[in-house]
């Protein structure tokens, strides 16, 4: 069915060797999830109701005390500054950016204000917050923080992802206990993060991305104290509005973490998949291994390294070379400048393993 509304638009076959990346989709949600936004899109529900009790449904699952189901990690963010700045004043909430807030600063460690596709700090403002970025980008100590806090904070915002710097960085745990120290809530942006239920723990509230680890589809959650997730639901009705989740969403996340509860690892699997990538260092100038995330998630990648003085075109060539094909393949690219570029085997389906191998020889003259 995919290949062929593929042809019918005239959009490329796809091969997702990123991971869960929004540029391509996220991911490939299975038959019972689908089946699950059919139901839930061909009839009808009281929205509100709906959002009050998935909210509670996921807040059973992931041990948090309340929860609320968003359009987006990204959305999340936003909300969530929105939530704790305007403590959901309605009145404020549907002046945001209109009326004064006088306590609106969002402490922010200068290595987790990345770009994921959008800077995280265009959703902080979007939200009502100011940024106050702490710390360098090769350093965030608990001191940084805790010297950034004054009557103007609202919040502090921790950023758990591959983006971030990971290097001599404090750990999410240690931010926990700044912000219970000083009296300030601390969002944590866990979007892509495996384990839903550690980060309730350590947070006010915490945002997921329904459609990364997850693999529901587009969505995302934010979970954790009460009075914070129904300051939340004040701005749907704000900012929240062009922001809002339809009930086929809904139903599709709450059936694809019902099955993400009940996930099998997998890790080790994958792991062996990726040796159908060895053969390829029997190129001229290609070097092939198997790495781990660098975020210390159980994700294991292939990494291919070229060395350009070897090979007919450098990492970065080659990546693009992938990508332009008649059948575009999409690697893990952060690292190309440095020489390499990673085969994520999650999101593979079908033959995608073989085609990338018959690619990357064809493009390096092995066949």
């Amino acid at each position: 069915m995919g290949n062929t509304l593929q042809a019918k638009y005239g959009l490329k076959r796809v091969i997702n060797a990123s991971g869960r990346m929004s540029i391509l989709g996220v991911s490939a949600p299975t038959d019972t999830v689908m089946e699950a936004m059919k139901q839930g899109g061909q009839s009808y529900v009281e929205i509100a109701d709906l959002t009050n009790k998935a909210g509670d449904y996921i807040a059973g699952l992931i041990g948090s005390e309340a929860a609320v189901i968003v359009n987006s990690a990204s959305s999340g963010i936003a909300l969530s500054v929105a939530a704790i700045v305007t403590q959901g004043n309605r009145r404020l909430s549907e002046r945001l950016h209109q009326e004064p807030i006088a306590r609106n600063e969002i402490i922010i460690l200068k290595g987790h204000n990345v770009q994921y596709g959008a800077p995280v700090e265009t959703m902080v403002y979007l939200g009502g917050g100011r940024l106050i970025e702490v710390g360098y980008a090769n350093e965030g100590k608990a001191e940084h923080i805790r010297d950034a806090v004054n009557e103007r904070t609202a919040a502090i915002l921790y950023v758990k992802s591959h983006h971030a710097v990971q290097k001599n960085m404090i750990s999410v745990e240690e931010a926990w206990a700044i912000a219970k120290e000083q009296g300030v809530p601390l969002i944590v942006d866990a979007a892509a993060e495996e384990d839903v239920k550690k980060y309730v723990t350590c947070s006010d509230l915490a945002i997921y991305s329904g459609s990364k680890a997850i693999e529901g589809p587009t969505s995302g959650i934010v979970a954790g104290k009460r009075q914070y997730i129904e300051w939340l639901k004040v701005q749907l009705h704000g900012i929240g509005r062009s922001m809002k989740v339809g009930k086929e969403t809904s139903f599709g996340l709450l059936q694809a973490l019902d099955e993400y509860m009940n996930k099998v690892d997998k890790s080790e699997q994958e792991r062996a998949a990726l040796e159908a990538l060895l053969p390829l260092g029997e190129l001229p100038g290609v070097k092939v291994s198997i790495v781990q995330d660098e975020a210390g998630r159980a994700i294991f990648r292939g990494r291919i390294h070229i060395d350009p003085d070897a090979a007919p075109m450098n990492a970065k060539q080659l990546a693009e070379a992938l990508q332009q094909g008649d059948i575009a393949v999409y690697t893990r690219d952060y690292g190309v400048r440095q020489g390499f570029f990673d085969i994520d085997p999650r999101p593979l389906l079908g033959d995608d393993m073989d085609v990338i191998v018959a690619q990357i020889q064809h493009l390096l003259g092995g066949k």
